[in-house]
C-alpha cells in the first residue's frame, strides 16, 4: 500500500524540472570538488591523461559525465517497484564505497587474519557493555521520569539536577571522572564497570526525557480510572501506563541504544578491550591503521543495521496491537 507522500514523491521524481535540478546539483558539487585546491595554471593544462589531471575542460567533462549518469540512473530506477529501487540504490552505494576503499590499497590478508579476533573479543565486549548499560539506563530513566512528574520538590530537584548535569557534560569527560574520580573517594572500580556506569548515567539522563514524554502521552483519565479501582501507583504504572506508553518510548529508546553502541568506543580510553580499542591496538603493531579502522567501522555498521531491523520489528508489533 502506498501512502500519499510516497505517491507524490514518485510523481516528482519523474518531473523534468526535478531531474534537471538534481543534475545541476550533482554537477556543481562534483565540479567544486574537482576544482578545489588547484591553481589557475593547473586548470589551464591541456586534456592529456586522466580527466581529473587535465585542466578545466577535463574536469568539466568528468563532472558532466557523472551528473548525466546520476540523472539517467535516477530516472530509470524510478520505474522499478519500491523494494527494487531500494535494493539497487543500496547496491550502487556499496559499490561506490568499496571502490573508495580500494584506493587505500588495503591488505586484505591482514584484515582476514585479524577479523576473527575483532569479532570474538571486540564485538562481544562491545555488545556486553552496551546491553548492560541500556538496561541500567532504562531503570534510571523510569525513576527519573517518575521523579520529574511528581509533586515532591525533593525528588523533582534531584531528577532535574541529574538530567541537567549528565546531559551537560561530554561522555568522554564522564568516563574520565568516574574512572579517575571514584578512587579518590575510596571506590576503586575496574575499567569495564566504570565504562558501564558512565554510559548508564549519561544515557539514563537522555532517556529520562523519553520516558517522561511517553508517560505524559497517556491520558490522565487512565490514572483516575486505576485509582477508582483501588490500584496503587506501582501497579498502575506497571500494568496500565507503561504498556500503553511503550509504542511512544520504543523508537527513541532504540535510537539511544544504537547511539550507545557506537559511543561505547569511548570507553577504550580507559583500556576496555572493546572493538575500537582492539582496532587501534592491532593496527599499531604493523602500522596498518586504516585496515583495522575500516574493518571496525564496517562491523559497527553491521551491528547498527541488525539493531535497526530488531527495532523495526518491535515497532511493527506494538503498532499492530495499537490498531487492534
Amino acid at each position: 500500500m502506498l501512502y500519499p507522500d510516497t505517491v507524490e514523491s514518485e510523481v516528482i521524481v519523474h518531473k523534468p524540472w526535478f531531474v534537471a535540478a538534481m543534475f545541476g546539483v550533482v554537477f556543481l558539487i562534483f565540479l567544486a570538488f574537482n576544482l578545489s585546491g588547484t591553481s589557475f595554471g593547473e586548470l589551464m593544462r591541456p586534456i592529456i591523461g586522466e580527466p581529473a589531471d587535465s585542466g578545466t575542460y577535463g574536469r568539466f567533462a568528468t563532472a558532466l559525465t557523472v551528473a548525466l549518469l546520476f540523472s539517467v540512473n535516477m530516472v530509470l530506477i524510478g520505474f522499478a517497484p519500491l523494494r527494487v529501487q531500494i535494493g539497487i540504490v543500496w547496491l550502487e552505494l556499496l559499490l561506490l564505497f568499496f571502490a573508495f576503499f580500494a584506493t587505500f590499497h588495503l591488505s586484505l590478508p591482514f584484515i582476514w587474519q585479524k577479523l576473527p579476533f575483532l569479532i570474538s573479543q571486540g564485538v562481544v565486549t562491545t555488545l556486553y557493555v552496551s546491553a548492560i548499560s541500556i538496561v541500567i539506563a532504562s531503570l534510571i530513566a523510569i525513576l527519573g521520569a517518575v521523579a520529574k512528574l511528581s509533586t515532591n520538590g525533593f525528588a523533582y530537584a534531584i531528577a532535574t539536577f541529574y538530567t541537567s548535569f549528565f546531559r551537560g557534560l561530554p561522555l568522554l569527560m564522564q568516563v574520565y571522572l568516574i574512572y579517575l574520580g571514584l578512587p579518590q573517594l575510596g571506590f576503586v572500580v575496574g575499567a569495564v564497570p566504570a565504562g558501564i556506569l558512565a554510559l548508564s548515567l549519561c544515557y539514563g539522563a537522555y532517556m529520562t526525557e523519553i520516558f517522561r514524554s511517553g508517560i505524559q502521552s497517556i491520558d490522565r483519565g487512565q490514572w483516575e480510572a486505576s485509582r477508582s479501582m483501588g490500584f496503587g501507583f506501582s501497579l498502575t504504572m506497571r500494568r496500565i501506563i507503561l504498556p500503553q506508553a511503550l509504542p511512544v518510548i520504543i523508537p527513541p529508546t532504540g535510537n539511544q541504544f544504537i547511539s550507545m553502541l557506537k559511543d561505547s568506543s569511548l570507553v577504550s580510553v580507559i583500556g576496555v578491550w572493546e572493538l575500537m580499542f582492539l582496532a587501534r591496538t592491532l593496527g599499531q603493531k604493523t602500522f596498518q591503521h586504516m585496515e583495522m579502522l575500516i574493518s571496525a567501522s564496517l562491523i559497527y555498521w553491521v551491528m547498527s543495521i541488525c539493531l535497526e531491523l530488531i527495532q523495526s520489528r518491535i515497532e511493527r508489533h506494538y503498532a499492530r496491537s495499537k490498531v487492534r
